[in-house]
């Protein structure tokens, strides 16, 4: 499992703000953990990590893989006020960040978000 189930999506084209935005709402209410990421970023790496030991399939979106990557990272930032990544969503709110999760993770916080 982990991330050889995981699926990494990479690149789209898409134009307006608005687009943008509800590419955003559809890709965190469509799987219970989301990723966006960058590929080189050791925090990011840092959650997915966790989630892979913890066997959880993730749906990660590498934003310095897509030609919208700036944009995303721009709306993610007006949706939850920090544009650094990784940002991590279980069952559609954000969570935080690589050292929250692992934090979550160590505090026996992050299995019973990812139940049901």
């Amino acid at each position: 499992m982990g991330l050889q189930s995981s699926k990494i999506i990479r690149s789209t084209n898409m134009a307006s703000a608005k687009e943008i935005e509800q590419f955003i709402k559809d890709a965190i209410s469509q799987d219970k953990v989301v990723v966006f990421s960058k590929s080189y970023c050791p925090y990011c790496t840092l959650a997915k990590e966790v989630f892979r030991k913890v066997k959880q399939p993730i749906k990660v979106y590498e934003l310095d893989e897509r030609d919208d990557g700036n944009q995303i990272q721009d709306n993610l930032a007006q949706v939850t006020g920090f544009r650094t990544v990784p940002q991590v969503f279980i069952n559609g709110k954000c969570v935080g960040g690589g050292s929250d999760v692992k934090a979550l993770h160590e505090s026996g916080q992050l299995e019973p978000m990812l139940i049901g």
